[in-house]
């Protein structure tokens, strides 16, 4: 998940988290509002002023790769020089003239990186790599500019010190605790020595990041497997062959098969490939990515590099290590905290996992396979086991699945049930991209509410995974509206095709609008606090609670209809597509706790222990927190693991699982009111989605719930209870 960043967020950005490189910047020249002017009338970059689209969304038709290092030049003087003007304020700080002003600070810097860092990441090529590799360690160095000013320090500090004798509202205390935190955690009570350090361990991790970022896009490329025979990819369905042919062609390789890998250590095709040597080729490409295999490209001396610095400013910062840092304003609060949740469920998933692999044994052998299964025979054998305890086959359940339907039929027919939207399609505002589709997001009574832009294919421009962004964030203070963003990798069809699709993504499109609608009902007064602006392990807790209905009963009828015949889904094909869906849970949840653990692993040791050795330290890990069952490895490997080392999530993946006990509680809460009814949305939305960071989080569950929420109703929803 990312979001379009306001001030206070883009500012800690550079300390606390990394999405994508960093999300702010520095100049060295001297503040000169004369230059800055004449810099504004010489030219026509679209950055330079609000768009006049509807909401202010992106003019894509207008913007060239040439106008974003400008507007990140002219953005970040600007932005300097208003922040200089709040520091050098004669008058008594207040918080209109101290933290509002800052609130309204850089417009021009937030207009060029929502759309900028949407597009590093969504639709790249090599001139905008250049433009990041450039831009990333200048928006490093103006984070500390700002957050390591002393005079404009001290104004903040004054107002924290007189908090307590003021009549400012719960969301005004909380901006201020936002400010006050960030600057602390910054460096600003660092000594000049101490800061300067600070600015360059910034500096070269920002740098660090971007390049790791970049590796990770054409390792993707680099590691596709190119199949000779269309007898090596018996299993797959006609479609999927027609595809792995069309890109093999796109390669220049007529004649061949390419199939192309995915964010993940598994690879979707893996549940089909019969031919046992064809899966271990797809798997090895996935595993040994950024490992420098063959001459290719090796990211272990980024991940080394970036594991040293972020330990050694944390050590300057007062912390024992980078994720006691991460973690002091999340709802863990502590490492120990975090290691706990995990830990605690390590034994019971193993023996899970173990279970399952029996099952899996037994079909290898039919196969004269005999001994452990390898991590490229458990996807296969496993939905050999499914199909047959379920009598479920996933070639016959996509037809079902058909993408349009799944969207307006299932997504936004769910959302419409609980919120009262609805999603109009608009084909006026300009893209960044043909496949790219936009929707008004309205009320009951029509009144907007903001902007949905889809984005859902797979191409070679965009990085793996599923995400949320906002080119614009709600804000009353700033009088701006949502518009946010989905992007997933779906595959793109044979020409003519349809897209069906499995049930994963089918889920990946709720949990992602869950994002989308955390942003688009905000109803904040201050974009600092909009939306998805809260701790890393609660900003997941709304995406996964909306997953649960993709296979809700009704929700289901309603949009799962075959695609030829328009044939609702079969009672008895739902009835085992619901029972299957808890199904592997054991491997699903041991994949994941082995890269929650290895996050915090590398994260939880001092700059003098980060290993030369990057493989061993990973093995030694697993072994350490009895995570090493060699069929089921990590969801991601230290060399590509994207969130911890370029997505913001580092110290914090386990934050995934801690959002889903919040998701799982207030799904089997909502089903136990009502289910899905406009009422219960209401109350959701109310108490949750609107909310933003204006209220601690815990008493924004609390307030929706009622209570603190248990484990209980997670181990039913991965069928380990």
């Amino acid at each position: 998940m990312r979001k379009q960043l306001s001030f206070r967020s883009l500012m800690a950005i550079g300390i606390a988290v990394s999405l994508h490189s960093t999300c702010f910047s520095q100049t060295n020249s001297e503040p000169d509002a004369l230059s800055t002017k004449l810099i504004r009338m010489q030219t026509d970059n679209p950055f330079f002023s609000a768009s006049k689209l509807h909401l202010q969304a992106p003019d894509f038709g207008k913007i060239k790769h040439e106008h974003y290092e400008p507007a990140f030049e002219f953005g970040m003087k600007e932005q300097l020089e208003q922040v200089q003007r709040i520091a050098e304020n004669n008058e008594l700080p207040t918080f209109e003239n101290t933290i509002v002003a800052l609130e309204k600070t850089g417009e021009t810097l937030k207009r060029v990186q929502s759309v900028f860092f949407n597009m590093s990441s969504a639709h790249t090529d090599p001139t905008i790599q250049s433009i990041e590799e450039t831009i990333a360690p200048k928006l490093a160095a103006h984070s500390d500019d700002i957050y390591l000013n002393k005079k404009l320090f001290s104004r903040v500090e004054q107002l924290w010190a007189k908090r307590d004798s003021q009549s400012w509202n719960e969301e005004q205390q909380r901006l201020l605790k936002e400010y006050f935190e960030s600057f602390i955690r910054a460096g600003a009570r660092l000594n000049e020595e101490q800061q300067t350090r600070v600015r360059a361990i910034n500096e070269e991790l920002s740098s660090l990041t971007t390049q790791f970022q970049n590796n990770l896009l054409a390792i993707t490329k680099e590691r596709g497997v190119v199949i000779d025979s269309v007898s090596e990819l018996d299993g797959m369905s006609d479609a999927d062959i027609a595809a792995a042919k069309e890109a093999a062609k796109a390669k220049g390789l007529d004649g061949k098969y390419l199939l192309t890998i995915t964010n993940t250590t598994r690879q979707p095709v893996l549940l089909s490939l019969k031919n046992r040597e064809t899966r271990k080729r797809v798997w090895l490409a996935s595993a040994n990515r950024g490992l420098g295999e063959n001459g290719g490209l090796d990211n272990r001396p980024l991940v080394a590099g970036m594991a040293r610095l972020r330990a050694e400013r944390a050590r300057l910062l007062g912390y024992s290590t980078h994720a006691a840092f991460t973690l002091e304003n999340q709802m863990a609060s502590t490492p120990v905290a975090a290691f706990k949740m995990l830990r605690d469920l390590v034994p019971g998933v193993v023996a899970k996992a173990k279970s399952e692999a029996v099952d899996i044994q037994r079909l290898m052998l039919v196969d004269a396979l005999q001994g452990e299964p390898q991590p490229w025979d458990w996807e296969y054998y496993s939905e050999k086991v499914r199909a047959e305890k379920y009598k479920v086959d996933e070639n016959l359940i996509k037809p079902y699945f058909e993408m349009e339907s799944v969207l307006k039929n299932g997504v936004f027919y769910t959302f419409g049930k609980l919120y009262g939207i609805r999603f109009s399609e608009r084909t006026d505002l300009p893209v960044y991209h043909p496949s790219v589709r936009v929707f008004d997001v309205l009320s009951k009574d029509g009144e907007q509410i903001g902007l949905f832009y889809a984005d859902y294919y797979q191409r070679d421009s965009k990085r793996g995974g599923a995400w949320m962004d906002a080119f614009i964030s709600q804000s009353r203070l700033l009088n701006q509206k949502p518009v946010v963003v989905n992007v997933m990798n779906i595959p793109q069809p044979a020409a003519g095709e349809p897209t069906l699709l499995s049930l994963d993504h089918v889920t990946t499109m709720f949990h992602e609008l869950g994002h989308g609608v955390h942003g688009l009902f905000s109803a904040v007064e201050y974009p600092s606090l909009s939306g998805t602006s809260v701790p890393r392990d609660f900003v997941e807790f709304p995406s996964t609670f909306h997953e649960d209905w993709a296979i809700h009963p009704e929700v289901l009828a309603n949009y799962a209809r075959h695609y030829k015949t328009g044939e609702t889904i079969p009672k008895d094909l739902l009835d085992k597509s619901i029972a299957a869906n808890k199904f592997n849970k054991g491997y699903e949840t041991l994949e994941y706790l082995s890269a929650a653990l290895l996050d915090l692993g590398w994260h939880s040791i001092s700059e003098s222990e980060v290993p030369k050795d990057v493989e061993s330290f990973e093995r030694e890990l697993l072994k350490k927190f009895e995570v090493d069952y060699l069929p089921v490895p990590p969801r991601y490997r230290t060399s590509y693991f994207a969130h911890i080392w370029s997505g913001g999530y580092s110290a914090s993946y386990y934050a995934y699982l801690w959002s889903e006990v919040l998701a799982a509680d207030a799904f089997a809460h909502m089903k136990s009111i009502g289910g899905l009814t406009f009422e219960n949305g209401k109350i959701y939305r109310d108490k949750v989605l609107s909310r933003g960071g204006t209220r601690e989080v815990m008493q924004q569950y609390k307030d929706f719930r009622g209570q603190e929420p248990s484990v209980d109703a997670l181990l039913i929803r991965r069928g380990l209870k």
